[in-house]
C-alpha cells in the first residue's frame, strides 16, 4: 500500500500528515524540532515520521512520495533559496529522507504556496482556477494560483505580497531593508506596533500585550471599543486592501483567501477590508471575493501531499 507524507515545517515543530495515494488523510503527528542543521536533528524528524507510519500499519518502504514546505522562496524548479526566518539545511534533510524512504519522490515548496495548494485541493478554493491565499502572521506572504497552476516565479519570490510598497513615505525600515512594505502594517507585529503608536499619540494606556505579535489582545481591545485598536486595524485593512488592488491589476483573481494566525480574526475586519479593496481597485476587479481560508493550520500539510503526489505522477501537470 503506497503512502504519502505531507510535512509542514514550523519554527519549533513539524506537522506531518500521512495520506493514502488517493488523497485521504489517515493520521497526523506533531514532531518537536529545533535547528534542522545536523544529523541528530534529522534523526529526530525521521524517527517521528517512522513512528507515524508504524502506528498506522505502514513502513518506510511504503512511502512513495513526500512533500515538504519551507519558510522561504522555492523556485519553479523546486530549488530552495534563502530562508531568513529558519535554520534549516534543506539539502541535508533531503539526503536524510532519501536514505530513510528509498521509494520516495520528494517535493519542496514554500510554506504559504503549499497552503494555497491545500486550499485549492481540499479547501475554500476548490474549483476556483485563479485565486490567492494571503497569510497574515508574523509576516505577510501569499500563495498565488493562476489558471489552476501555482505561480512560484523564476526566483521563488512569487507571492511575496508582504513586500509590496504601500507607503513610500515610511521612514522605518522593513525587515527586508526596504521602506513602507505591506508587512509593516498588516503583519501581526505591524498591527501591534501600530496599536502601540496610536496609544502613545492619543495619550492612552495600551491593553496588556503578551508580546510583539499579540494581535489577539488588540482584536479584543477593538471589540471593547478601544479607539487605538480600531485605528490600527483600519490601517491594516487600508494597506492590505490597497496591496490586493494592485495584485488584481496583474493576476486578476476571482478570490482572495485570508489565512495565517490573524485570519482567525477575519470576521472582525472582513467588512472594512472588503471596502478598502473596492475603494482602491479597478472597477472591473471589484467583484473579487475576499473570504476566510478553510483548512487552518493543516492547509500546508495538504498542499505538501498534493505536490508530492503530483511530482510522483499521480496528477496531470
Amino acid at each position: 500500500m503506497g503512502m504519502v507524507l505531507g510535512i509542514d515545517i514550523g519554527g519549533t515543530s513539524i506537522k506531518a500528515g500521512l495520506f493514502t495515494e488517493s488523497g485521504t488523510l489517515v493520521s497526523t503527528k506533531k514532531i518537536p524540532t529545533g535547528k534542522l542543521v545536523n544529523e541528530d536533528a534529522f534523526a529526530v524528524v525521521i524517527g517521528g515520521l517512522e513512528e507515524l507510519l508504524s502506528t498506522n500499519g505502514a513502513s518506510p518502504l511504503d512511502v512513495v512520495a513526500a512533500g515538504l514546505d519551507v519558510p522561504g522562496p522555492v523556485d519553479d524548479n523546486g530549488q530552495v533559496a534563502m530562508m531568513p526566518n529558519a535554520e534549516l539545511d534543506a539539502e541535508g534533510l533531503k539526503a536524510a529522507m532519501a536514505g530513510a524512504f528509498p521509494n520516495m519522490t520528494l517535493a519542496f515548496a514554500n510554506d504559504v504556496n503549499a497552503a494555497a495548494v491545500g486550499e485549492m485541493w481540499k479547501g475554500a478554493a476548490k474549483g476556483v482556477p485563479s485565486f490567492a491565499l494571503v497569510a497574515l502572521g508574523t509576516g505577510v506572504g501569499a500563495g498565488v494560483v493562476v489558471s489552476g497552476k501555482l505561480v512560484s516565479g523564476a526566483f521563488g519570490a512569487g507571492g511575496e505580497f508582504g513586500h509590496i510598497t504601500v507607503n513610500r513615505g515610511e521612514t522605518s525600515a522593513c525587515g527586508c531593508g526596504r521602506h513602507g512594505c505591506l508587512e509593516q502594517y498588516a503583519s501581526a507585529s505591524g498591527v501591534v506596533r501600530s496599536y502601540r503608536r496610536e496609544c502613545s499619540e492619543r495619550g492612552i494606556e495600551a491593553v496588556h500585550l503578551q508580546g510583539p505579535t499579540d494581535t489577539l489582545s488588540v482584536f479584543e481591545a477593538y471589540r471593547s471599543g478601544d479607539e487605538a485598536a480600531k485605528a490600527a486595524i483600519s490601517l491594516m485593512c487600508d494597506s492590505l486592501g490597497f496591496a490586493l488592488a494592485q495584485v488584481s491589476t496583474i493576476i486578476d483573481p476571482s478570490l482572495y483567501l485570508i489565512g495565517g494566525g490573524m485570519g482567525e480574526g477575519f470576521d472582525l475586519f472582513a467588512q472594512e477590508l472588503r471596502a478598502a479593496f473596492k475603494a482602491h481597485c479597478l472597477p472591473t476587479c471589484a467583484d473579487a471575493r475576499i473570504l476566510p481560508a478553510a483548512l487552518g493550520n493543516e492547509a500546508a500539510m495538504y498542499g505538501d501531499a498534493y505536490l508530492a503526489m503530483k511530482s510522483a505522477g499521480a496528477f496531470e501537470s
